[in-house]
């Protein structure tokens, strides 16, 4: 009688094989764009701008596809985190003006980490009011999740008009971010360089925490069954509650890249630039970090090659991009939460 072979562990896990095509994507936009842009200053120029804007949109959106991936709450109120930690930024920005106009990169940079610190903060214990009053009574009830976040963003508007004014704001750069590098004919915006840095370094925090550390595990074993996580003596509702909390602050943190980038400041910031969040979120999946990364990429070098090419096309660009991925791929490029 011969005994059947022993299953090794690698034989009963099956291996995920990494679905590179969507990677591909952008590299395919940028190869397209080029001989239809016909100059390779100009391409490259429109190229490491797309990625700044893909870099904050991403910062942005990624608070919010986290929300939605791991604790399945719509919330449309995003909007008010982006707006309030710009506002907050502001306000810490105006009295180191000194700092900010000196001609002295350390400083600069140090004015522009306190007033992030001072929005990531805010905007996160924003979260953790907004999370505990608006959305824990409508957990599992989207219709009524995205009535009363709107409702929320609303507010958060009219307070913004109430504490900071409804005029429009200056959000000028330091002046060490002020400018660009040039290389022969081609310039390298300073900001620009500064927003891809940061975009990146949220990406790979995000990706370390979520996958290599004991809290992301929790995290995502408390999405998949939260009833064991609870029975093994976690409190997965406070994990979720902090996930809210760092959404928002991500929310503020892009809020200040964004509104540097413009450099104005209004109210209805955080509300015009949500579009551009939802289809990046849907682009790349709902509630993936991987998906909303590559989706932001790709939404902002779809506008600027098209808003070159073709000015009047510009505005209808990005939902042509998500009509022409949902037809491709339904669920978005690398889907985690399949509702």
């Amino acid at each position: 009688m011969t005994s059947a072979p022993a299953t090794t562990a690698s034989d009963a896990i099956p291996k995920v094989r990494l679905d590179l095509l969507p990677i591909l994507l952008p590299v395919a936009i940028a190869a397209v764009a080029y001989p239809l842009v016909g100059n390779l200053t100009t391409w490259l120029t429109l190229t490491i701008a797309a990625l700044a804007m893909g870099m904050m949109i991403f910062v942005i959106a990624s608070g919010l596809t986290l929300v939605f991936g791991l604790m399945d709450v719509l919330n449309f109120g995003h909007g008010a985190f982006i707006a309030i930690g710009a506002y907050l930024a502001m306000t810490v920005l105006i009295p180191l003006s000194g700092w900010t106009q000196a001609d002295s990169l350390a400083l600069n940079l140090l004015a522009l980490l306190l007033a992030v610190v001072v929005a990531a903060i805010g905007t996160g214990l924003l979260g953790w009011a907004f999370e505990r009053v608006i959305v824990k009574p409508v957990y599992g009830q989207h219709l009524k999740q995205i009535l009363v976040t709107m409702g929320g963003l609303i507010v958060a508007e009219q307070l913004i008009h109430v504490i900071w004014g409804g005029d429009q704001k200056p959000m000028t750069l330091p002046t060490a971010l002020r400018g660009a590098f040039t290389i022969g004919d081609f310039a390298l915006e300073k900001f620009r360089l500064l927003a891809v840095a940061v975009g990146l370094a949220v990406f790979a925090g995000m990706m370390i925490v979520l996958n290599r550390t004991r809290l992301g595990l929790l995290i995502r074993a408390g999405v998949e069954n939260s009833e064991m996580v609870e029975a093994l003596g976690y409190r997965i509702r406070r994990l979720f509650v902090g996930v809210f909390m760092a959404g928002s602050a991500l929310a503020g943190l892009g809020g200040v890249l964004w509104a540097l980038y413009r450099e104005t400041l209004t109210a209805s910031i955080g509300g015009d630039v949500m579009v551009l969040v939802f289809i990046v979120i849907i682009v790349g999946g709902l509630g993936s970090v991987g998906g909303c990364f590559l989706g932001a990429i790709l939404v902002a070098m779809t506008a600027n090659y098209v808003a070159f090419l073709a000015p009047k096309v510009a505005l209808a660009s990005n939902i042509l991009l998500m009509v022409a991925v949902l037809m491709w791929r339904p669920q978005g490029l690398y889907p985690v939460a399949k509702r």
